[in-house]
């Protein structure tokens, strides 16, 4: 086809927590090299990660946007191949549906990427709206290798959000190692992450525990598949209703929440035995996920964490969306609305996942 020469895209201007990213238009964007495919972005998730690159909230660990995004953020992206080098012809055509991800490209040579199971740790890696420019545009480049297929009943407006907090969830869910029966608690179960969390878990025959703050929080936890919800502005003692729910503690515990008071508590409303799965990351550089050796020990907790997911992993992930099992709770707008909704997402009045309308 022939590209258009200019395109509309949201770009960063300024710096730290009063940085914008206005609405701009950009040069048109380059045929695809032998490797990569152009996609037609239809519709963008806003995750939280976005918001914290945009706003420099990770500089304290050495974690800021790269020149080379042109200050372009955004790794949520699904749309339409308009353009295929000639490298991925047997991968892609014309008119599939493709996933844009945070991880855009891996070497495909180390041991991470030939292990079969975690190229997330690739240190060639190329990621979305980080070091290279995202899906806050109307095309963007990405790697044939590495983009996702959409599988028939997922609509892209639901594909954007699973690229990162689906599979976050997803992946959190796999690492906790609870089992069908056995009890996961969810900290933030409300949330942009926590939602897709809660149902991944009942689709996987796990018993449910939310905690999360207020009653529209707690009607949404219940309504997706929450066993039991837990107030954390009303409760006196939440390990205290943990026992009483479970007898010995939770199985599990995925601390997707960002907050400190999150991962001071998970420890202790765990069983013997039982996982803490690290998720949400906090601007706090210290706040640290753990429990003091003594309760580690005497307990045996595992302490792990979980980042994203595989190529393999948001397949799977999306494969619970095509058999109607897990949908996003989607908030709407269009690319002009990053900055209003990254306000509402530092304010905790987002609801859901945030999914913006790029091109048409």
């Amino acid at each position: 086809m022939t590209l258009p020469t200019t395109q509309q895209a949201a770009v960063r201007s300024g710096t730290g927590s009063t940085a914008t990213a206005p609405l701009q238009t950009i040069p048109g964007p380059p045929q695809p090299g032998p490797n990569q495919i152009l996609v037609k972005i239809a519709w963008t998730g806003l995750c939280a990660s976005d918001k914290s690159l945009l706003h420099d909230e990770w500089a304290a660990f050495g974690v800021s946007m790269k020149d080379t995004t042109q200050g372009i953020a955004g790794h949520e992206g699904a749309g339409e191949v308009v353009a295929v080098g000639s490298g991925v012809a047997n991968l892609w055509k014309i008119g599939d549906r493709a996933g844009v991800k945070w991880v855009v490209s891996t070497c495909r040579e180390c041991e991470f990427c030939t292990n079969g199971t975690d190229e997330l740790h690739c240190p060639k890696q190329l990621n979305s709206g980080f070091t290279i420019a995202g899906t806050f545009q109307e095309y963007c480049l990405t790697d044939g290798h590495y983009a996702t297929h959409i599988p028939p009943g997922v609509s892209d407006e639901e594909a954007g959000p699973i690229m990162c907090g689906g599979v976050t969830a997803y992946t959190a869910c796999k690492r906790s190692a609870v089992r069908p029966g056995q009890w996961i608690i969810m900290i933030g179960a409300g949330g942009g992450l926590g939602h897709f969390g809660v149902q991944y878990a009942k689709a996987m025959g796990m018993r449910i525990i939310g905690i999360d703050g207020g009653v529209e929080k707690g009607k949404l936890c219940k309504d997706l598949g929450c066993d039991a919800f837990i107030d954390f502005t009303e409760s006196e003692d939440i390990a205290v209703e943990i026992v009483k729910l479970t007898t010995y503690g939770a199985h599990g515990v995925i601390v997707f929440a960002a907050s400190k008071g999150g991962y001071a508590m998970a420890p202790s409303l765990l069983r013997p035995g039982g996982t803490m799965v690290s998720v949400g990351l906090p601007q706090d550089p210290t706040v640290v996920a753990g429990a003091p050796p003594i309760l580690l020990a005497m307990k045996r907790i595992q302490v792990v964490g979980s980042v994203t997911g595989t190529l393999k992993d948001v397949e799977e992930a999306l494969d619970f969306t095509a058999r109607g099992l897990v949908h996003p709770i989607l908030t709407k707008g269009t690319l002009a609305d990053v900055d209003k909704f990254c306000s509402l997402m530092a304010d905790g009045k987002l609801p859901g996942r945030a999914v913006l309308r790029v091109a048409a």
